[in-house]
């Protein structure tokens, strides 16, 4: 039996992982994709807004060619810790349920089960995006994740959203030779666009190079179009692809399967102690991002890492008292 079994194996998870090593507990990380998943559908070259320093783990340096790493470097950087902390991974297996009680869990994937004392949820929120729950919105050309321009050289884009997401794909698309319209929900591009991103989308819109619709609201998608009101009227615009930057959310039919309450907030903040990460399911804990719910702004890598810690010391410390772990 595992002493305990972390699920994801993001660099929370896998700070949870190292953690868990030095107090000499047996860990399993299990993963529904790559190593750190989520990284492989962020844009190619993405400029994190963190500093190296603020991004490591186990106190591994984090070496980069430039001032902020990118995220090449950084999934090379997080391959390489877990390489030399001799973590163990099981990569592609989805956790599906999680039955028994703490000191004798037993973890169900879709390739197993795997008894364990104690679970920590690490899974992130960037596996599910948010849905606008408009007719087409499941068509091939719509996706909501954005990788790079290329492919929408010489194409109609629709770019939905008024964040930095958003804003970084209208840009960079615009720049790379697509006709890129704008769609955002609100009257405005959102106040916490970075200072050296928002005047330049702006400069573009008032120059007509971009074109932005504000207050709207996507109504239908078609292979050949797609439609939205406005406050001037419904309008319908030859399309190609759309590329919906609505956010993203953590995964709640998995926090459910796994027995874990949200609170009655706006967040939908999932239930956990605030100083030992510890679940309305005594012996299950989360770590990261997730632990903000709908509030995705409120844990980075860069605070969430140190959930980790605080985690296994508090595992470890009820093995010290005798408790089983």
């Amino acid at each position: 039996m595992r002493d305990v079994i972390i699920i994801g194996a993001g660099p929370v998870g896998l700070a949870c992982g190292i953690e868990a090593r030095r107090r000499d507990l047996d860990a399993l990380i299990i993963e529904k994709g790559a190593l750190v998943n989520s990284f492989m559908n962020y844009p190619t070259k993405l400029e994190f807004f963190s500093t190296p320093e603020l991004l490591e783990i186990g106190g591994h340096p984090f070496s980069t060619n430039g001032y902020k790493p990118v995220r090449e470097e950084a999934i090379d950087y997080y391959r390489r810790v877990a390489l030399a902390e001799e973590l163990e991974t099981n990569l592609y297996e989805t956790v599906t349920a999680l039955r028994g009680a703490d000191g004798r869990f037993e973890v169900q994937t879709d390739k197993g089960s795997y008894l364990c004392r104690k679970v920590v949820g690490a899974t992130g929120f960037f596996d599910v995006p948010n849905r606008m729950h408009v007719p087409g919105e499941d068509l091939d050309k719509v996706t909501h994740y954005y990788r790079e321009p290329y492919p929408y050289a010489r194409q109609e884009v629709a770019v939905i959203g008024a964040a930095n997401s958003a804003a970084k794909a209208a840009l960079q698309c615009h720049r790379h030779g697509a006709h890129v319209t704008l769609l955002v929900r609100g009257p405005a591009i959102s106040e916490t666009v970075k200072y050296w991103i928002k005047p330049d989308l702006e400069n573009r819109i008032e120059e007509g190079s971009i074109a932005a619709h504000f207050n709207a609201s996507v109504e239908e998608i078609t292979e050949e179009a797609i439609s939205f009101a406005a406050p001037e009227g419904r309008q319908q615009i030859e399309n190609d692809w759309v590329l919906a930057m609505t956010g993203y959310r953590p995964d709640y039919d998995l926090l459910g399967a796994l027995g874990i309450d949200t609170r009655d907030d706006a967040a939908r903040t999932p239930v956990h102690d605030p100083e030992t990460f510890e679940t309305n399911r005594e012996g299950l804990y989360l770590a990261g991002t997730v632990c903000g719910g709908l509030n995705t702004s409120k844990w980075f890598i860069e605070n969430g890492r140190h959930h980790a810690r605080q985690i296994m010391e508090h595992i470890a410390a009820r093995r010290t008292e005798g408790v089983e772990v």
